[in-house]
């Protein structure tokens, strides 16, 4: 079962990504970038992360920029999976490298498929 990290810091978000999920792929949540950090430094390799951007603490623009500078970590897609849904943020998105810009309005059924596509080009890309 493919391994999902959803690092949101609204628990709401992170319950209704997870329950879309869960039947599929085995997911992990993270309340902050700090807490997801922590769960990859301690072995969890996720086939995707799902990052939120706006945290207090440390943002999602700061733990995708720390995530790809860990060599082990640094050919895991990250999507931003946001409530943003400027251009600037999905060209800056674009430019860090980012899998994909997922806007958390999305309906169910329209945000799995997204995560199943990206799952799809992770394999093809092996």
């Amino acid at each position: 079962m493919k391994k999902v990290l959803l690092v949101d810091d609204c628990e709401i978000s992170l319950d209704i990504a997870k329950s879309a999920l869960e039947e599929k792929y085995e997911v992990t949540s993270a309340k902050s970038g700090y807490e997801a950090i922590g769960f990859l430094s301690k072995g969890l390799i996720p086939d995707l992360i799902l990052l939120d951007i706006l945290m207090p603490e440390m943002d999602g623009w700061e733990a995708f920029k720390v995530i790809k500078g860990i060599c082990l970590l640094r050919d895991i897609p990250i999507a931003f999976l946001t409530s943003l849904d400027s251009e600037k943020d999905k060209n800056n998105a674009t430019s860090l490298g980012a899998a994909d810009f997922i806007n958390k309005s999305l309906k169910e059924e329209e945000f799995v498929e997204r995560v199943d596509l990206l799952l799809e080009k992770e394999l093809q890309s092996i």
